[in-house]
């Protein structure tokens, strides 16, 4: 990973990356001519302050948002160029996420929560699919539960088997283990780096745990506004 816009085998890159807000007591800056660029199986952990943008970071990153300045570029393609629907195609099949609040639909049971993706692209076999990314997750005897009747563990699991069933180029996580406890989080971060690992995922996460962040090859801190290797 290199912090500048020179590498050719990077899969994400910003470019003078700029992020405006204005407020009640006048416009705010989170962040400005920030450089970036991250080659495909790489691994990725942006750590900050509360209230520093690394959320925010990360929806631009994903294309979730557009910056107010400078360019997102995703496998090639200029996100700042594209729509909110030609973005969502470029994500499909090529990005996961896991979020920190899981983002399960209450109304579908988790084989269901997982399959959807896979069904949105058209896959013919989203059900077996998606069987076996929640057997991965040690979730083979709970694909008929609802989100209701699982445990915050267990939903992560859930969510984090719909984020690699399409197993994509590039997962987001947003702080992915914020809402469990010390040994069920233990246990989603080796999934995560295990997809990693073993597909040559790109994985990008934001988080607290200093300890999560250790085991990606690169770390990076947001502070004001700017992205440092140093905490200080």
């Amino acid at each position: 990973m290199n912090d500048s816009s020179s590498s050719e085998a990077a899969i994400l890159e910003t470019r003078a990356l700029a992020m405006r807000f204005d407020a009640p007591e006048g416009r705010i800056s989170l962040f400005e001519n920030l450089d970036l660029s991250i080659q495909a199986g790489d691994s990725l952990a942006i750590l900050g302050t509360s209230g520093s943008g690394k959320s925010t970071l990360l929806g631009l990153l994903a294309g979730l948002d557009l910056p107010t300045a400078g360019t997102v570029i995703m496998d090639t393609h200029d996100l700042t160029t594209l729509d909110e629907d030609e973005r969502a195609a470029l994500r499909a099949g090529r990005v996961g996420f896991v979020f920190q609040a899981f983002h399960l639909l209450p109304g579908l049971t988790a084989l269901e929560n997982v399959m959807l993706p896979a069904e949105l692209a058209g896959a013919a076999d989203a059900r077996s699919r998606a069987v076996e990314a929640l057997r991965r997750v040690g979730l083979a005897d709970r694909v008929a539960h609802y989100p209701a009747q699982l445990s915050g563990g267990e939903q992560q699991r859930v969510a984090l088997a719909r984020a690699f069933i399409s197993e994509p180029q590039i997962l987001f996580a947003d702080e992915p283990t914020g809402n469990l406890d010390h040994r069920t989080g233990e246990q989603i971060v080796d999934l995560l780096f295990e997809l990693n690992r073993d597909h040559g995922t790109t994985l990008i996460l934001v988080t607290h745990d200093h300890a999560v962040a250790s085991r990606c090859a690169h770390i990076r801190y947001l502070r004001d506004g700017r992205l440092s290797k140093d905490a200080a």
